[in-house]
C-alpha cells in the first residue's frame, strides 16, 4: 500500500485559520472582499484546495506589503493553461516598486534617527550647562 497522504478535498474555515495562524474573521473578510470563494455545507464555510492556495498567496502578499487590490490582481492573472509570464512580470514589477518604497522609507528613518540623535545631544548639553551655574552657586 502507498502511505502517501492525499491532501483534503476541502477545508473548513477553522482548519485554514489554524493552519495559517489567522482568525476566522480574517478569512471571512477575504471572502467578503471577493478574494476567496467558499461553499456552504450545513452552514459551515468550506474551501477548496485552490482557495487554500489563494489564501496562502494573499497572506504572502500581505507580508510583502501588497494591498488587497494588488493581491487580487496578481491572483486573478493566474492562468493554469499558460506559462503565466504576464503574472510573473507584474509580480516582479510590484516587488521592485515595494523595494524602492522601503528603501525610500529607510532613508527617511535614518535621517530622522540622525536628527533625533542631534536633538538628544543638544538637550544633554543644555541640561549640563544649566547644572553648572547651580553648582557654582552652591559653592559660595
Amino acid at each position: 500500500m502507498n502511505n502517501i497522504e492525499k491532501p483534503p478535498a476541502a477545508y473548513s474555515i477553522s482548519e485554514l485559520a489554524n493552519e495559517f495562524d489567522i482568525t476566522t474573521r480574517a478569512i471571512r473578510f477575504y471572502d467578503e472582499q471577493g478574494l476567496l470563494s467558499s461553499d456552504r455545507r450545513s452552514g459551515v464555510r468550506i474551501y477548496s484546495p485552490a482557495e487554500r492556495i489563494k489564501l496562502k498567496l494573499i497572506l504572502r502578499g500581505k507580508r510583502l506589503g501588497f494591498s488587497l487590490g494588488e493581491s487580487r490582481e496578481i491572483i486573478n492573472m493566474y492562468d493554469p493553461s499558460s506559462e503565466n509570464s504576464k503574472q510573473l512580470q507584474f509580480l516582479l514589477d510590484r516587488i521592485r516598486e515595494k523595494r524602492q518604497q522601503l528603501e525610500r522609507k529607510r532613508r527617511e528613518v535614518n535621517s530622522m534617527l540622525k536628527d533625533l540623535n542631534t536633538a538628544e545631544l543638544n538637550c544633554i548639553t543644555a541640561l549640563s550647562e544649566l547644572a553648572v551655574p547651580t553648582r557654582q552657586k552652591n559653592r559660595k
